[in-house]
């Protein structure tokens, strides 16, 4: 089993179980999300019996590193992950003054499609385990706690859709929140969507203060589709009304996000169309200049060109902030860096 999976109740069930005393389960907690363990070994308050058992039923990591790239400016760290079947994921630190942000991978591969993307190249292989997605934070939380920080935010935009492994995603989101563990504040984490209607409508029932994001790309639903081969099985107007409702019911503002392409969706009229779209929602529109990914023949916009499209959607009273792209001299954009890893991999097989 995952340690991670468990709840200090469970484990504490767990101890009585094997004839030990529930206080085990507290020490166990404090030893792993406190002094931040990485053997059994180091517990020093357990005797060898114990320990043994323990190294028996459980696993204290899911994930094994296998590199990581940093970028020149050293505010972008992406982290390659083995998991125990062999495939990979990966998740990106991203600094910024006064935060430290995680950007995590809910699957292996991702069945969104979006043209611009790297991860979904190869279809959805697998979702992630709960335990699979909170330890990406937890190993990243770990490295800097080692500097004396933390991490901050969290979201989830890495590998995969993670409203299609809605039940692994939301038990990933209480494990980050839990005070126990890293206890990160609801309103820091962040999941984003290419618009799983329900989805949206089951996680704004859930009672929990998360920000959620739509992956938009396009101001009507004829050029979304051809952007995200995944809208097909919604409507626009129905995606939008259950953000709506999601803001509503959360009291959380909404995100929408955009990702400029060059010659595609970064005309003028296209930002017309978009201020129309979502003006009077309660929103910010977030432009995102594409980041190139190697075997796409997909261009940035030239910066004169995503000036002129925010100007356009401020002129007509749309919040806008613009992503400034990081990380591009280690391949930062999602799903790159595991993608190129395994065709390194293939390439060297006899």
């Amino acid at each position: 089993m995952h340690i991670h999976s468990l709840t200090l109740e469970e484990l504490k069930s767990w101890f009585v179980e094997k004839g030990e005393k529930p206080f085990r389960a507290t020490q166990i907690f404090e030893w792993i999300y406190q002094s931040l363990v990485s053997s059994w070994d180091e517990m020093t308050n357990l005797n060898k019996p114990l320990k043994h058992l323990l190294a028996e039923t459980f696993t204290l990591s899911s994930l094994q590193l296998v590199k990581t790239e940093e970028s020149s400016d050293g505010q972008t760290i992406k982290f390659l992950w083995q998991l125990e079947d062999e495939k990979l994921v990966e998740s990106v630190l991203i600094t910024a003054p006064g935060r430290h942000t995680v950007c995590v991978s809910s699957q292996v591969g991702c069945p969104a499609r979006c043209a611009f993307c790297a991860s979904g190249r190869e279809g959805l292989i697998r979702s992630l385990t709960a335990a699979e997605i909170f330890e990406q934070v937890y190993h990243i939380h770990k490295y800097l706690a080692a500097k004396g920080e933390r991490v901050s935010h969290v979201v989830f935009m890495g590998m995969g859709e993670p409203l299609e492994n809605y039940d692994n995603v939301l038990t990933a989101l209480k494990l980050l929140c839990d005070p126990l563990r890293l206890h990160i504040s609801e309103r820091k984490m962040t999941v984003s969507t290419v618009g799983i209607i329900e989805g949206i409508e089951k996680l704004s029932f859930e009672e929990m203060k998360v920000n959620l994001v739509l992956s938009l790309h396009a101001p009507n639903q004829h050029l979304r589709k051809k952007i995200i081969p995944f809208a097909r099985k919604y409507e626009l107007a129905d995606i939008l009304s259950s953000m709506l409702r999601y803001a509503d019911r959360t009291g959380r503002d909404i995100t929408y996000e955009y990702t400029l392409l060059k010659g595609i969706n970064d005309k003028p009229e296209h930002a017309e169309e978009l201020a129309q779209l979502v003006r009077g929602h309660p929103c910010t529109v977030n432009l995102i200049p594409y980041n190139p990914v190697e075997g796409l023949h997909l261009q940035r916009p030239e910066r004169e060109s995503i000036e002129g499209f925010r100007e356009i959607l401020e002129s007509e009273g749309i919040v806008v902030t613009w992503r400034y792209t990081k990380g591009k001299d280690i391949a930062a954009a999602c799903g790159q860096l595991a993608l190129k890893t395994k065709e390194s991999a293939l390439a060297i097989v006899p």
